[in-house]
């Protein structure tokens, strides 16, 4: 097992697909895909591709640290109390344990994410 891992920005395999609860969901359908590539420490640290289409909902961290890097689309994340930051295709950014706040995809997004889970 290597411990050099690649992200394929666009896998060749079917992804997993999924959608918001019901009471994460804001306005909008958005559906999500996602193209799990590794996972490592007992599953602590996941990494891949995911993909989301328009729409609003709630993102709520809990205990885990996200990276991500935003490949094509855009965004917008507004932290509970803050104001809403744009991020754009070449864009990065870390939501940190504890981040609270809401997630609109206004142009079909997709991302490379590093989760590390406590």
């Amino acid at each position: 097992m290597s411990l050099l891992i690649t992200i394929d920005p666009n896998p060749d395999f079917a992804p997993k697909t999924a959608e918001p609860l019901p009471e994460q969901l804001i306005s909008g359908s958005p559906s999500f895909k996602t193209w799990a590539q590794d996972a490592s420490k007992a599953d602590k640290v996941l990494t891949g591709v995911w993909e989301a289409t328009p729409g609003e909902s709630h993102s709520i961290k809990g205990t885990t640290y996200e990276f991500c890097h935003i490949l094509s689309g855009v965004i917008e994340i507004e932290e509970k109390g803050g104001e809403a930051r744009t991020f754009r295709a070449g864009d990065s950014f870390v939501m940190k344990p504890g981040f609270v706040g809401i997630w609109r995809t206004i142009e079909t997004v997709r991302k490379i994410y590093v989760c590390v889970y406590d």
